[in-house]
């Protein structure tokens, strides 16, 4: 990936800035969607795919295609190792060798790993987690999502207004139980598509087209099943996927809070609070703040389990 230049918005006009900010989720699931970018956007068929490829290529976007959901289409868990410093590398390396493995951050606190595990089935996850504990010879701590509040890694790299596109009374912020929208057994089809797309779609005209013909399906399927995948919540969302790191969203810490059960779901949805907010009432919840150091690993969702039927 090439590096880009301090200055590197300058050198943005406006069609580059919607696209950052406008796709990075909603790209039409046409059979050529380009074409309807582009006529969105007042530009070519050619141009927009252009576009496209060029701020790829220079690292504003680190691909193209689907976010998939792992907690709906199998099973994720966030763990934690504790790992001595003179065997920190050796951990890092072991844990990073698996592609179930897609995030991989060090923390600075005693848990100063921590990373992602997603699989087709809690058995397979749990088998993984079991396999670098054995490994590793530590501990894992094990925290599956139960609930799910918001979710959201979409970037507002040009336009400081994060609800440009879609205003906050639009966002869908409410407790989810993570069994609750589980889609159980997926068809043969799903199943196909779902382990073809989720490195990224192909960057062509036809991305649809060129997927149907990789999974030996027709083009018609192959958008009919995506669709209904997107709608069932598989697929979180389809569109450019922007390199934060590169664009300068480059902080994070993960806020762990222990919230009384009976106030959770209120805490959680509670999307106007920010965590100093929440710290300045003196409520009496203990908050710790895990911040991120290092990046050892960052991917999307990976699968080599999946099973359809029919």
């Amino acid at each position: 990936m090439s590096s880009l230049a301090e200055d590197w918005r300058a050198d943005l006009d406006d069609v580059d800035a919607a696209l950052i900010d406008g796709y990075q989720s909603d790209f039409p699931i046409h059979e050529r969607p380009f074409r309807a970018v582009g006529e969105e956007l007042g530009v070519s068929e050619t141009e927009a795919l252009a576009r496209v490829e060029r701020l790829r290529e220079a690292g504003v976007f680190r691909r193209f295609g689907a976010v998939l959901n792992p907690p709906v289409i199998g099973s994720s868990a966030l763990a934690a190792v504790s790992a001595p410093e003179e065997r920190f590398e050796e951990i890092a390396g072991i844990v990073n060798g698996y592609r179930q493995v897609n995030h991989n951050y060090r923390r600075d606190h005693d848990w100063n790993m921590w990373f992602v595990v997603t699989a087709g089935s809690r058995e397979t996850r749990d088998s993984i987690l079991d396999e670098i504990e054995s490994r590793t010879g530590r501990s894992v701590l094990r925290l599956p999502m139960l609930t799910d509040f918001y979710i959201d890694l979409e970037f507002p790299v040009v336009n400081a207004d994060r609800f440009a596109r879609e205003g906050i009374d639009d966002t869908d912020v409410s407790p989810t139980r993570i069994g609750e929208n589980a889609v159980g057994d997926l068809s043969a089809l799903d199943a196909r598509l779902l382990l073809a797309i989720q490195e990224g779609f192909p960057l062509t005209a036809t991305p649809y087209r060129d997927i149907a013909t990789e999974t030996d399906a027709p083009v018609e399927s192959v958008l009919d099943a995506i669709r209904r995948l997107c709608e069932a919540g598989c697929i979180k969302r389809i569109g450019c996927i922007v390199n934060h790191v590169v664009t300068g969203f480059d902080a994070n810490c993960m806020v762990v809070w222990d919230v009384p059960d009976e106030v959770l779901d209120a805490r959680g949805t509670d999307v106007d609070a920010k965590v100093d907010e929440l710290a300045a009432e003196h409520l009496p919840y203990d908050h710790e703040r895990l911040y991120s150091t290092e990046t050892l690993k960052q991917t999307g969702a990976r699968y080599d389990d999946l099973v359809g039927e029919g």
